[in-house]
């Protein structure tokens, strides 16, 4: 049932008090008075607690700066005048005893009356002692559809004709932003360009990236990295390209469901963290990256708020890629963790969310140690497929090799044998690959030289790679990608 329906069978049921979570006052103001108007004749009056009632012109100004005396005016009222009360932040006021005890008098009476109290509030703050009497609403954000109208109201005004494509792209660059910032935002796309325009996604993610700075739960990463930026993981790119139009409105139209996420399992430096960041380039999606340790917070209860905040925040910008880096430490934390149950219930949480998910958030999880993953993350369902990247085969590393020389010295990498610098890098993983070149280049530079293979082969000798000093966590990984519970992301093996 969406909003309207249940808003308003709410009202005909009389429901006496209703409080509305949204940050849209503007929004939910028009159409509380469109309900008003057409399904249940009520007369609309509005009150805050600076300039007290306002709409009615008998009672202009009542009840200013007097929370409780606003809750007055119901009584003066007869039981026969069907009225809607619009409470503006009257959450403020709801731990003041006075209020609580009116409330629920009111509560009372109304059951029999066409009135009803509607409270707005950007946050939802009800005392346990009004649970029992209050009906929770939360306003959702506008659909695709009414942002497409609202650009179409737009662009007509504007008198400019836009084709499809781009309208929808905008109204999917949208999605996720109250009716009043996308007004705003695309008042600024004009100010900047003259009209709305392909670039227009541009400035709107910029938008979202303010959003998401705000809130400090998650951070707006950069999807710097294009799918030539990785070497090798060609079954991993396969699956990739597939999926590369599954969150455009022709996937929705055809009837497909949207993918649910990623599970990267391997060894350190084999380009997990890089595979992620293709991910949202490639699909054109913006990128957040979950600290599961800003989750948490020293008030009880604060924590499960957090992470519930967490999950809001990434459906209202989606669709998007939710990078949850290193999510083996966060279970690791759970099982040592001395915190009363905060760790384990805010991971349960998370879980149940995979699971149940139908928004456009495509979950990118990254894991180093399998053994501190609980299995009900690995079935399947959590996510739609689990790729294990381990250390690179000879044709991977001669890839990675050819990526970051050509990023380095694009006019002189025919220069360099690179079918023997993979031969002499065996188990070296993607990450120690560049830092190699990286320090073969430093060598050259002071010399006063252009670097070499000589320069290359030097590095090599001189690093010591990851998989000789931690060989059994390793072998560990191997045996587990063995189970055929788990696809390689390589082809070459």
């Amino acid at each position: 049932m969406n909003f309207l329906n249940e808003f308003v069978l709410l009202l005909k049921a009389r429901y006496p008090i209703i409080y509305i979570a949204t940050n849209e006052e503007e929004r939910i103001e028009y159409l509380i008075k469109y309900c008003a108007k057409k399904y249940v004749t009520r007369t609309y009056y509005s009150w805050d607690f600076v300039e007290g009632y306002q709409g009615n012109p008998n009672d202009t100004g009542f009840a200013a700066r007097n929370p409780l005396e606003a809750l007055d005016l119901m009584d003066k009222l007869t039981p026969e005048t069907g009225s809607l009360f619009i409470l503006k932040d009257y959450d403020n006021f709801l731990k003041e005893y006075s209020i609580i005890r009116k409330l629920k008098n009111l509560s009372r009476s109304l059951k029999t009356q066409p009135k009803n109290i509607i409270i707005l509030s950007p946050e939802i703050n009800i005392p346990d002692s009004l649970k029992e009497f209050v009906t929770l609403l939360e306003f959702p954000l506008p659909s695709y559809t009414e942002i497409v109208e609202e650009l179409k109201r737009l662009t007509t005004s504007l008198q400019q004709d836009i084709s499809s494509e781009v309208l929808n792209n905008i109204a999917t660059a949208c999605q996720g932003l109250s009716l009043e910032r996308i007004r705003r935002v695309l008042s600024k796309v004009i100010a900047k360009y003259g009209e709305i325009n392909e670039a227009s996604p541009l400035l709107i993610l910029q938008e979202k990236k303010q959003i998401i700075q705000q809130t400090q739960l998650l951070e707006f990463c950069l999807t710097d990295k294009s799918i030539s930026d990785l070497g090798g993981l060609d079954n991993f790119k396969d699956w990739l390209k597939l999926r590369a139009r599954a969150f455009s409105q022709a996937a929705i139209n055809y009837g497909l469901p949207f993918p649910k996420g990623l599970l990267l399992v391997g060894v350190q430096g084999t380009g997990k963290s890089v595979a992620a960041k293709i991910i949202a380039h490639e699909w054109q999606l913006p990128l957040l990256r979950l600290d599961f340790g800003r989750l948490f917070a020293s008030l009880i209860g604060q924590s499960e708020q957090r992470v519930r905040k967490m999950i809001e925040i990434a459906e209202a910008l989606s669709p998007c890629v939710l990078w949850v880096d290193e999510i083996d430490k966060a279970f690791a934390g759970a099982q040592s963790s001395g915190d009363s149950g905060t760790t384990s219930r805010v991971l349960s949480t998370f879980i149940t969310w995979l699971s149940e998910k139908n928004s456009p958030v495509f979950v990118v999880a990254t894991a180093n140690n399998i053994e501190f993953i609980p299995p009900e993350i690995l079935r399947k369902g959590r996510f739609d497929e689990m790729f294990f990247l381990t250390l690179p085969t000879r044709e991977e590393r001669e890839a990675i090799f050819n990526v970051h020389l050509q990023k380095f010295r694009p006019d002189s990498i025919a220069n360099f044998k690179v079918p023997i610098l993979s031969e002499l890098s065996k188990d070296f993983s993607g990450a120690e690959i560049e830092q190699v070149v990286i320090e073969a280049m430093r060598l050259g530079f002071n010399e006063n030289r252009e670097f070499g293979d000589e320069d290359i082969l030097v590095s090599i000798q001189n690093l010591v790679p990851l998989a000789r000093t931690k060989s059994k966590e390793i072998n560990v990984l191997k045996q587990w990608s063995e189970s055929g519970n788990v696809t390689s992301a390589s082809k070459y093996r």
